[in-house]
């Protein structure tokens, strides 16, 4: 018998990718080579996305052009606003996001992988303006116009959710926080959007998926929890006083620690600089002190540090980003990545499809029902 891989999968090799490292030696992260320090200081995400989608940085008519591509991508299909409609109001945005990619592979299917690369920029254009009008229909009854003349994804995301134009710090902050989450190798959605797309099928269908993964909490729903911790503290002495008793009954903190980061999350250094800043700039100063108050408790306690789950959590609450919402811009910026992986794969194929060590009953002789 072959030696049983570990639990999940942890540390097993199951494929190849030039798209992304993850933690190498324990730590950094690079989309194509390029250090998501270097990315979220002087690109945006609409560079980071062309990046990934068509191997290198664009120039300034290509980036020019793409910008103009994805501005004509952001009208929803009416019989998609039908749909939005007429899904419960009380949906989870996720679900409603993995509806949403589903219809359009109805409405606008892919045909042949020759078009895999205008579906991909289409799904980055429209999915923020799905979201947005399912939003504000069930909320309000308000069908928004979800064409805007914004200059990029993060202003027009704020912008259709909050009606008014950001401020520069909100849309730069948000720019970033879409960077960070753009792609991250073969993480639980990911593996799950190439598995599919390893049967030839479309790639709504592979997004549809990893969507469908991104939806448990064990993925993407961290920074939501996060928040959830937070918002249970008046102050840093109670979320430490309250952190300790449940380290002590051996609950789970969610937002710290990561299956292949090591030494910590170079992501949530960055947004954490970003956090504190938007904290200042609104005034909710307590709710980075908790913040940074649990962080503290936890690397003291459990050695843990925060992934970039933990500080998105208070940036998305000082952009006025309701908690529901956070996993599904999560979905918003990690299509690139998602579209990525589906075109490398189809670029050099094969079905995956692992073997399983079977520990089930040995074989059994069948008995007629009247002798069992």
């Amino acid at each position: 018998m072959s030696r049983l891989p570990p639990g999940g999968l942890e540390g097993m090799v199951a494929g190849q990718t030039g798209l992304c490292t993850v933690g190498l030696d324990g730590v950094g992260l690079t989309y194509r080579g390029y250090a998501i320090e270097d990315l979220t200081s002087f690109s945006s995400f609409e560079e980071v996305s062309y990046l990934l989608l068509y191997g290198k940085l664009p120039t300034v008519s290509e980036l020019a052009d793409y910008h103009r591509r994805l501005a004509g991508g952001r009208s929803i299909p009416q019989r998609l606003k039908t749909v939005l409609e007429q899904l419960p109001s009380g949906s989870h945005p996720m679900d409603v996001l993995r509806t949403a990619c589903s219809t359009l592979g109805c409405l606008e299917p892919e045909g042949s992988f020759a078009n895999q690369a205008p579906c991909a920029e289409r799904l980055l254009a429209v999915m923020p303006s799905a979201l947005a009008y399912w939003h504000h229909f069930h909320q309000s009854g308000i069908r928004i116009n979800e064409v805007t003349d914004a200059s990029g994804t993060a202003e027009h995301l704020l912008l259709l959710l909050h009606g008014k134009p950001p401020t520069d710090l909100h849309r730069q902050a948000m720019d970033v926080s879409l960077m960070l989450y753009a792609e991250h190798e073969f993480n639980a959605s990911t593996f799950t959007a190439r598995v599919v797309a390893s049967t030839l099928s479309d790639i709504h269908s592979a997004i549809t998926a990893g969507i469908g993964a991104l939806r448990g909490p064990l993925h993407g729903g961290a920074n939501e929890a996060a928040m959830d911790l937070i918002d249970r503290f008046s102050d840093a002495d109670e979320a430490e006083k309250s952190l300790l008793e449940m380290l002590a009954r051996k609950e789970k903190v969610m937002g710290f620690g990561h299956r292949v980061y090591k030494e910590n999350d170079p992501r949530s250094d960055i947004i954490k600089r970003w956090a504190k800043m938007l904290c200042d700039d609104c005034g909710l100063t307590n709710l980075i002190a908790i913040s940074e108050r649990i962080e503290q408790v936890m690397q003291r306690e459990k050695r843990l540090f925060p992934n970039v789950d933990f500080y998105s959590a208070s940036a998305y609450r000082c952009m006025g980003i309701a908690t529901p919402m956070f996993t599904p811009l999560f979905v918003l910026s990690r299509i690139a990545g998602w579209s990525a992986h589906i075109f490398e794969q189809r670029a050099d194929n094969r079905l995956i499809r692992p073997a399983a060590n079977y520990i089930g009953p040995s074989p059994q002789a069948w008995l007629p029902i009247d002798q069992r």
